[in-house]
């Protein structure tokens, strides 16, 4: 018998559902059944439990993801003793094994067409455009695993591994065949040990050729060590944790600021389409910056909508070539900026060069016009271009154009710039888009919609670490916690409040103009010693306390 312990009371069946409460649930039901995605819940759970309805098993659980905690636990006791969920589910009660069944076996396959197809029909019921334009931002999601037991792939290892091979096999002239370059596998271990086994020559020391055999021996079960791991992370990560395979090591936006950017923990990233304050789309994957996701995001963007955004706006971690070449050949107009758009704006750190016009000149910072030259040594870029500033000793800003150069070059009367002209003349136009009125426009809501959209998920739900493992799993559960939050606008349109509109300028806004660079101020720049964001962020940690200490001394 137990004591002390927790009774649940059980509702009275004379109280009756608000009338309010059941016609938004009602709404919420037909809003389902017009999204279509009835087709997904015709075949009935493969061993499941006979009498629930799959319809009302995915009425549910979404609402469960939208105003609950989107446990199954939870949606277990919610449909127990919460009136609402008891309505959705007609008085019935599954089990969280149900709802987990259910997820796994219908939601999971199927979750982006699901969650595009109720995304459109919200849409459709709000009266919100989707299509006109779009705001892209990205976040890391904490994985559910163990943050202290990860690896590293083992690429530096495996190399180090192939040379000492080439050393071994060198006295019996088996080396030649192995490229050093190329990592070798435990295939070629095998052949190399039965060739080796094979020789037979009287000027061969056995004792050496024992003893090599047995270091080939353990040479191969490393490989096979260190293939098992580059199998697992694949071409595109470096790290994965032991309990969670698809998880990377990633470092998270609090543990930077906070100084401890050296702290990794298991994360996924995800990006998201903001259009007209809801997610019209959502990409989850294993990279750990945003810029390689922008294409990616806009691709499954067109698969469900089969169109792009006309008008795009993004933070600069997504400001690169191919992305601006992206938005160029599909005709968006792109308000993305890019990674030294801070610098000109302030005039702090300004570009050292723009493009003069289009027939292929430059001008530099101080005003001079550079031509176009040929170079000796190998370029940066496939598609760059050399250009040569004259007459550089008698300028103002000579220390800061040649800031990062070396002592000899400083001396020299020319600076060669390397220019990519597409990429520049793309980022330009991009440039005069950002400083307009449209522009400012596009940035001011960009910093309500989709990070508000990240606010409201990671703070007011909150929802900050992830509850299942594997990719898969994972590309679920994000898909319902997006889908939740499109919910959670579909009733508040429902209670009569109205959807943030999109934020205008007021009529006496003019063209922002990046600031004029103090030419006194920029002459006076040194070099500092480069240094890797973690680092930087240790020392500013380390500083802060020492000055802490030193307050509390005095």
């Amino acid at each position: 018998m137990d004591y002390f312990s927790i009774k649940k009371t059980f509702l009275p069946f004379c109280l009756t559902y608000d009338d309010k409460i059941v016609k938004h649930l009602e709404k919420f039901i037909l809003l389902l059944k017009n999204s279509g995605v009835e087709k997904f819940l015709k075949q009935p759970i493969p061993n499941g439990r006979p009498g629930y309805s799959l319809d009302r098993l995915l009425a549910t659980a979404l609402y469960g993801f939208a105003f609950g905690s989107g446990t199954l636990r939870d949606l277990e006791d919610d449909c127990k003793y919460n009136l609402k969920y008891k309505y959705l589910m007609d008085n019935e009660e599954p089990s969280f094994q149900t709802f987990s069944y259910f997820l796994n076996t219908i939601v999971k396959p199927n979750c982006e067409e699901l969650f595009h197809l109720i995304t459109k029909e919200i849409a459709k019921e709000i009266g919100a455009s989707i299509h006109d334009y779009a705001f892209i931002d990205g976040t890391k999601f904490e994985a559910d695993c163990n943050k202290y037991k990860f690896v590293w792939k083992p690429t530096t290892y495996h190399n180090n591994l192939t040379k000492k091979v080439i050393q071994l096999l060198a006295p019996f002239n088996l080396s030649k065949d192995i490229d050093p370059d190329t990592l070798i596998s435990s295939k070629e271990i095998v052949q190399l040990i039965d060739k080796l086994s094979s020789l037979e020559n009287k000027e061969i020391d056995i004792s050496l050729k024992t003893k090599t055999l047995k270091e080939l021996m353990k040479k191969l079960s490393k490989v096979l060590e260190y293939e098992e791991k580059e199998r697992i992370c694949g071409p595109d990560r470096k790290s994965y944790y032991k309990t969670d395979h698809d998880a990377t090591a990633m470092c998270l936006k609090d543990d930077y600021y906070a100084g401890l950017g050296s702290s990794m923990h298991a994360a996924y990233s995800t990006q998201i389409v903001v259009s007209n304050y809801l997610i019209s789309s959502y990409l989850v994957s294993q990279s750990r910056t945003d810029m390689h996701d922008f294409i990616k995001v806009l691709h499954v963007y067109f698969k469900n909508y089969k169109c792009f955004p006309k008008k795009i706006c993004a933070d600069a971690g997504y400001g690169s070539e191919d992305n601006y070449k992206f938005m160029d050949e599909n005709k968006i107009k792109p308000f993305v900026k890019f990674q030294t758009r801070e610098g000109n704006v302030s005039g702090k750190n300004p570009e050292r060069y723009r493009l003069y016009d289009k027939e292929g000149y430059i001008k530099c910072l101080y005003g001079r016009i550079g031509l176009k030259v040929k170079v000796d040594y190998r370029p940066r870029y496939s598609n760059s271009t050399f250009y040569k500033i004259f007459n550089c000793a008698y300028c103002s800003v000579i220390d800061y154009c040649k800031l990062f150069m070396s002592e000899e070059n400083k001396m020299k009367n020319y600076k060669v710039f390397e220019v990519r002209n597409d990429f520049s003349l793309l980022k330009e136009q991009n440039e005069k888009n950002l400083l307009s009125v449209e522009g400012i426009e596009m940035r001011v809501n960009r910093s309500m919609q989709v990070e508000g959209a990240y606010g409201v998920i990671k703070q007011d739900l909150p929802y900050i670490r992830l509850r299942r493992t594997g990719l898969d799993s994972v590309n679920m559960e994000i898909s319902l916690v997006f889908l939740g939050y499109n919910i959670r606008k579909f009733f508040s349109f429902l209670d009569g409040k109205q959807i943030t509109k999109y934020r205008k300028a007021p009529p006496e806004t003019r063209n922002q103009v990046f600031k004029e660079p103090n030419f006194k101020k920029l002459g006076k720049k040194k070099a500092k010693k480069e240094k890797e964001p973690n680092q930087m962020a240790k020392d500013k940690y380390r500083n802060k306390g020492k000055k802490d200490r030193q307050v509390k001394l005095s």
